[in-house]
Protein backbone atom coordinates (compact mmCIF):
# COMPACT_ATOMS: atom_id res chain seq x y z
CA UNK A 1 0.00 0.00 0.00
CA UNK A 2 1.37 3.42 -1.02
CA UNK A 3 1.90 5.77 1.90
CA UNK A 4 -0.26 8.86 1.66
CA UNK A 5 1.17 12.37 1.91
CA UNK A 6 -0.10 14.03 5.07
CA UNK A 7 -1.20 17.60 4.40
CA UNK A 8 -2.07 20.26 6.97
CA UNK A 9 -3.84 23.51 6.10
CA UNK A 10 -3.07 26.79 7.87
CA UNK A 11 -5.77 29.42 7.50
CA UNK A 12 -8.34 26.66 7.12
CA UNK A 13 -11.40 28.87 7.61
CA UNK A 14 -10.37 31.35 4.93
CA UNK A 15 -11.50 31.27 1.32
CA UNK A 16 -8.46 29.33 0.13
CA UNK A 17 -8.29 27.01 3.14
CA UNK A 18 -11.88 25.90 2.63
CA UNK A 19 -11.36 25.38 -1.09
CA UNK A 20 -8.24 23.24 -0.59
CA UNK A 21 -10.06 21.10 1.98
CA UNK A 22 -13.03 20.77 -0.36
CA UNK A 23 -11.07 19.30 -3.28
CA UNK A 24 -8.39 17.40 -1.35
CA UNK A 25 -10.46 14.14 -1.16
CA UNK A 26 -10.23 13.95 -4.97
CA UNK A 27 -6.48 13.33 -4.60
CA UNK A 28 -6.01 9.74 -3.44
CA UNK A 29 -2.32 10.29 -2.59
CA UNK A 30 -3.16 12.92 0.05
CA UNK A 31 -4.51 12.67 3.57
CA UNK A 32 -5.60 15.66 5.65
CA UNK A 33 -3.51 15.71 8.83
CA UNK A 34 -4.58 18.94 10.50
CA UNK A 35 -6.52 22.20 10.30
CA UNK A 36 -4.86 25.25 11.82
CA UNK A 37 -5.98 28.72 12.82
CA UNK A 38 -4.40 31.39 15.01
CA UNK A 39 -4.76 31.40 18.79
CA UNK A 40 -7.93 33.14 19.84
CA UNK A 41 -9.78 32.37 16.61
CA UNK A 42 -13.51 31.96 17.34
CA UNK A 43 -13.71 28.62 15.52
CA UNK A 44 -10.97 26.84 17.49
CA UNK A 45 -12.21 23.46 18.71
CA UNK A 46 -15.06 23.42 16.21
CA UNK A 47 -15.48 20.44 13.89
CA UNK A 48 -14.54 21.55 10.41
CA UNK A 49 -17.68 19.96 8.96
CA UNK A 50 -19.79 22.52 10.86
CA UNK A 51 -17.88 25.39 9.23
CA UNK A 52 -18.04 24.02 5.69
CA UNK A 53 -21.27 21.97 5.77
CA UNK A 54 -19.11 19.15 4.40
CA UNK A 55 -19.20 15.82 6.19
CA UNK A 56 -15.90 14.66 4.63
CA UNK A 57 -13.93 15.62 7.73
CA UNK A 58 -14.47 15.17 11.45
CA UNK A 59 -11.24 16.99 12.38
CA UNK A 60 -11.40 19.91 14.76
CA UNK A 61 -9.78 23.28 14.08
CA UNK A 62 -6.69 23.69 16.22
CA UNK A 63 -3.94 26.12 17.18
CA UNK A 64 -1.58 23.29 18.18
CA UNK A 65 1.07 24.18 15.62
CA UNK A 66 3.88 21.86 16.70
CA UNK A 67 1.67 18.84 17.23
CA UNK A 68 0.06 19.28 13.81
CA UNK A 69 3.29 19.99 11.97
CA UNK A 70 5.02 16.97 13.52
CA UNK A 71 2.21 14.81 12.12
CA UNK A 72 2.41 16.32 8.63
CA UNK A 73 4.56 15.99 5.50
CA UNK A 74 3.45 19.28 3.96
CA UNK A 75 1.85 22.46 5.27
CA UNK A 76 -0.21 24.53 2.86
CA UNK A 77 -0.28 28.05 4.25
CA UNK A 78 -2.73 30.79 3.26
CA UNK A 79 -2.57 33.04 6.31
CA UNK A 80 -0.90 36.39 7.04
CA UNK A 81 2.83 37.25 6.93
CA UNK A 82 3.41 37.15 10.69
CA UNK A 83 1.60 33.81 10.97
CA UNK A 84 3.66 32.34 8.12
CA UNK A 85 6.91 33.33 9.85
CA UNK A 86 5.65 31.85 13.13
CA UNK A 87 4.85 28.56 11.39
CA UNK A 88 8.31 28.45 9.80
CA UNK A 89 9.97 29.11 13.15
CA UNK A 90 7.81 26.51 14.86
CA UNK A 91 8.83 23.85 12.34
CA UNK A 92 12.49 24.76 11.90
CA UNK A 93 13.62 21.48 13.49
CA UNK A 94 11.16 19.40 11.41
CA UNK A 95 11.20 18.04 7.87
CA UNK A 96 7.71 19.30 7.04
CA UNK A 97 7.61 21.12 3.70
CA UNK A 98 5.90 24.50 3.31
CA UNK A 99 3.73 25.64 0.40
CA UNK A 100 3.12 29.34 1.00
CA UNK A 101 0.33 31.23 -0.72
CA UNK A 102 0.37 34.05 1.82
CA UNK A 103 1.07 37.50 0.34
CA UNK A 104 1.96 40.95 1.68
CA UNK A 105 5.45 40.19 3.05
CA UNK A 106 7.87 43.01 3.83
CA UNK A 107 11.42 42.89 2.44
CA UNK A 108 12.78 41.78 5.81
CA UNK A 109 10.18 39.00 6.01
CA UNK A 110 11.14 37.86 2.50
CA UNK A 111 14.74 37.65 3.72
CA UNK A 112 13.64 35.59 6.73
CA UNK A 113 11.88 33.10 4.44
CA UNK A 114 15.05 32.69 2.36
CA UNK A 115 16.95 32.02 5.58
CA UNK A 116 14.53 29.24 6.54
CA UNK A 117 14.79 27.82 3.01
CA UNK A 118 18.43 26.94 3.62
CA UNK A 119 17.15 24.09 5.79
CA UNK A 120 13.60 23.54 4.54
CA UNK A 121 11.76 22.92 1.28
CA UNK A 122 9.66 26.03 0.66
CA UNK A 123 7.48 26.81 -2.35
CA UNK A 124 6.22 30.39 -2.21
CA UNK A 125 4.16 32.07 -4.90
CA UNK A 126 1.98 35.15 -5.16
CA UNK A 127 -0.34 33.01 -7.26
CA UNK A 128 -0.66 29.24 -7.58
CA UNK A 129 -2.52 29.02 -10.90
CA UNK A 130 -1.00 27.61 -14.08
CA UNK A 131 -2.35 30.48 -16.18
CA UNK A 132 -0.88 33.23 -14.02
CA UNK A 133 2.51 31.56 -13.92
CA UNK A 134 2.47 31.21 -17.69
CA UNK A 135 1.79 34.93 -18.16
CA UNK A 136 4.49 35.67 -15.58
CA UNK A 137 6.96 33.86 -17.81
CA UNK A 138 5.58 35.65 -20.87
CA UNK A 139 5.89 39.00 -19.10
CA UNK A 140 9.57 38.42 -18.47
CA UNK A 141 10.15 37.39 -22.09
CA UNK A 142 8.26 40.34 -23.60
CA UNK A 143 9.85 42.82 -21.23
CA UNK A 144 13.29 41.57 -22.25
CA UNK A 145 12.44 41.89 -25.93
CA UNK A 146 11.17 45.47 -25.71
CA UNK A 147 13.14 48.55 -24.71
CA UNK A 148 11.99 51.31 -22.35
CA UNK A 149 10.11 53.03 -25.18
CA UNK A 150 7.41 50.59 -24.06
CA UNK A 151 6.02 51.64 -20.69
CA UNK A 152 4.93 48.81 -18.41
CA UNK A 153 1.77 49.13 -16.31
CA UNK A 154 0.18 46.40 -14.19
CA UNK A 155 -3.51 46.63 -13.27
CA UNK A 156 -5.19 44.31 -10.77
CA UNK A 157 -8.62 43.92 -9.18
CA UNK A 158 -9.78 41.77 -6.26
CA UNK A 159 -12.74 41.39 -3.92
CA UNK A 160 -13.49 44.03 -1.31
CA UNK A 161 -12.17 41.88 1.58
CA UNK A 162 -8.58 41.58 0.33
CA UNK A 163 -6.29 43.33 2.81
CA UNK A 164 -2.98 43.71 0.93
CA UNK A 165 -2.43 46.03 -2.02
CA UNK A 166 -1.09 45.65 -4.61
CA UNK A 167 -1.70 41.93 -4.80
CA UNK A 168 1.08 39.39 -4.49
CA UNK A 169 0.40 38.42 -8.09
CA UNK A 170 0.82 42.00 -9.31
CA UNK A 171 4.15 42.23 -7.47
CA UNK A 172 5.19 38.87 -8.94
CA UNK A 173 4.42 40.18 -12.44
CA UNK A 174 6.35 43.36 -11.69
CA UNK A 175 9.34 41.33 -10.57
CA UNK A 176 9.18 39.34 -13.80
CA UNK A 177 9.01 42.48 -15.93
CA UNK A 178 12.00 43.99 -14.13
CA UNK A 179 13.95 40.74 -14.40
CA UNK A 180 13.35 40.69 -18.14
CA UNK A 181 15.16 44.02 -18.38
CA UNK A 182 17.88 43.04 -15.94
CA UNK A 183 16.68 45.57 -13.36
CA UNK A 184 15.80 45.53 -9.65
CA UNK A 185 12.04 45.88 -9.23
CA UNK A 186 12.29 47.72 -5.91
CA UNK A 187 14.21 50.52 -7.65
CA UNK A 188 11.75 51.10 -10.49
CA UNK A 189 8.26 50.36 -9.14
CA UNK A 190 5.61 53.09 -8.96
CA UNK A 191 2.91 52.27 -6.39
CA UNK A 192 1.40 55.69 -5.72
CA UNK A 193 1.49 58.60 -8.16
CA UNK A 194 -1.09 60.66 -6.28
CA UNK A 195 1.64 62.45 -4.31
CA UNK A 196 3.87 63.19 -7.30
CA UNK A 197 3.12 65.78 -9.96
CA UNK A 198 4.94 65.34 -13.23
CA UNK A 199 5.52 63.09 -16.21
CA UNK A 200 5.89 59.35 -16.03
CA UNK A 201 9.46 58.36 -15.25
CA UNK A 202 10.96 56.46 -18.16
CA UNK A 203 11.66 52.81 -17.36
CA UNK A 204 9.52 52.62 -14.23
CA UNK A 205 6.88 49.93 -13.75
CA UNK A 206 3.51 51.17 -12.56
CA UNK A 207 1.05 49.18 -10.43
CA UNK A 208 -2.59 50.05 -9.85
CA UNK A 209 -5.08 48.23 -7.62
CA UNK A 210 -8.87 48.14 -7.50
CA UNK A 211 -11.08 46.51 -4.87
CA UNK A 212 -14.76 45.68 -5.07
CA UNK A 213 -17.48 43.06 -5.02
CA UNK A 214 -16.50 39.40 -5.02
CA UNK A 215 -13.86 39.52 -7.77
CA UNK A 216 -11.62 36.45 -7.43
CA UNK A 217 -8.69 38.01 -9.27
CA UNK A 218 -7.99 39.94 -12.47
CA UNK A 219 -4.57 41.03 -13.74
CA UNK A 220 -3.43 42.83 -16.86
CA UNK A 221 0.10 43.71 -17.95
CA UNK A 222 0.24 46.55 -20.44
CA UNK A 223 3.24 47.32 -22.62
CA UNK A 224 2.39 50.76 -24.00
CA UNK A 225 4.46 51.99 -26.92
CA UNK A 226 3.97 54.74 -29.48
CA UNK A 227 1.22 53.59 -31.83
CA UNK A 228 0.53 50.25 -30.17
CA UNK A 229 -0.13 48.47 -26.90
CA UNK A 230 0.48 44.86 -25.97
CA UNK A 231 -1.91 43.64 -23.27
CA UNK A 232 -1.74 40.30 -21.49
CA UNK A 233 -4.63 39.49 -19.15
CA UNK A 234 -5.67 36.73 -16.78
CA UNK A 235 -9.10 36.41 -15.18
CA UNK A 236 -9.71 33.93 -12.37
CA UNK A 237 -13.35 32.91 -12.08
CA UNK A 238 -12.93 30.32 -9.34
CA UNK A 239 -10.47 29.85 -6.46
CA UNK A 240 -10.30 26.18 -7.29
CA UNK A 241 -7.48 26.90 -9.78
CA UNK A 242 -5.32 28.22 -6.92
CA UNK A 243 -6.19 25.27 -4.68
CA UNK A 244 -5.22 22.73 -7.35
CA UNK A 245 -1.97 24.58 -7.93
CA UNK A 246 -1.19 24.47 -4.21
CA UNK A 247 -1.82 20.71 -4.09
CA UNK A 248 0.36 20.21 -7.17
CA UNK A 249 3.12 22.11 -5.36
CA UNK A 250 2.60 20.01 -2.22
CA UNK A 251 3.15 16.80 -4.17
CA UNK A 252 6.18 18.28 -5.96
CA UNK A 253 7.93 19.21 -2.70
CA UNK A 254 8.21 15.58 -1.63
CA UNK A 255 11.07 14.91 -4.05
CA UNK A 256 12.99 18.14 -3.50
CA UNK A 257 15.96 19.18 -1.39
CA UNK A 258 15.83 22.24 0.91
CA UNK A 259 15.59 25.50 -0.96
CA UNK A 260 13.33 28.39 -1.98
CA UNK A 261 11.15 27.50 -4.98
CA UNK A 262 8.34 29.14 -6.94
CA UNK A 263 5.44 27.82 -9.00
CA UNK A 264 7.59 28.41 -12.07
CA UNK A 265 9.87 25.68 -10.67
CA UNK A 266 6.92 23.41 -9.86
CA UNK A 267 5.48 23.75 -13.36
CA UNK A 268 8.86 23.47 -15.06
CA UNK A 269 8.33 26.51 -17.29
Amino acid sequence: MVKKIKVAIAGCTGRMGKMIAKILPEYKNFELSGLLEKSGHPDLGTEFSKITNDSSYNLKISDSYRETLLASDVLIDFTLPDATLNLLECSRDMEVRHVIGTTGFSLSQESDILRYAKEKVIVKAGNMSLGVNLITKLTQMISGALDTDYDIEILEMHHREKVDSPSGTALMLGEAAAKGRGLVFENIKDLDRSKVRGKRKNGNIGLSAMRGGDVVGEHSIIFAGSGERIVISHIANDREIFARGALKAAYWTMSRKPGAYSMIDVLGI
